[in-house]
């Protein structure tokens, strides 16, 4: 068996094959990143702002609590981050009118057009990667993905799987 091929369907993949995908996931997630990144730093946010700014975009009034789940921080991290967001006009949080103790966080106009710089950066790369590598490419991708997230977590994302 060659050192890359990963066995027969149904087997285990061999180990160079399982370091060439952590590899690959490495060099993946940088150029990912990289041009967001850029963008962040004109604002001086990092990616913990990137994923507020983008969890908080796609939840329109979502709760911190909800928030805390997704990204799986602190409190105290989450609060740093959201605290400078809505400073700085890209959040706001509002009360829940049914319930008061509760926080209800959506992007400003300032914070939609931040997440969709964002989001375009990011967008194109994959849009580009998805044109290359063809239907039944994308799909094993989406699938490789859910099933590196955690079990528990997966739930979130079924919705993307349906139809």
């Amino acid at each position: 068996m060659n050192e890359s091929d990963p066995g027969p369907a149904g087997s285990a993949p061999h180990d160079e094959a399982l370091r060439q995908a952590i590899e690959l996931l490495f060099f993946a997630y940088r150029d990912f990143t990289g041009e967001a990144d850029d963008i962040l730093a004109q604002f001086g946010f990092g990616r913990a702002h990137h994923r507020v700014i983008y969890f908080v975009g796609r939840n329109s009034g979502i709760t911190v609590n909800q928030l805390l789940a997704i990204l799986k921080i602190t409190k105290q991290s989450l609060s740093r981050v959201l605290s400078q967001l809505i400073e700085e006009g890209f959040v706001e949080q509002k009360t829940d009118d049914c319930d008061r103790r509760r926080r209800l966080m959506t992007l400003t106009e300032k914070g939609t057009a931040l997440e969709a710089m964002l989001t375009d950066a990011q967008s194109r790369r994959i849009a580009g990667a998805f044109a290359e590598s063809g239907a039944d490419a994308i799909n094993g991708f989406r699938l490789i993905l859910r099933n590196i997230i955690n079990e528990e977590d997966r739930e979130r994302i079924e919705p993307f799987f349906e139809g």
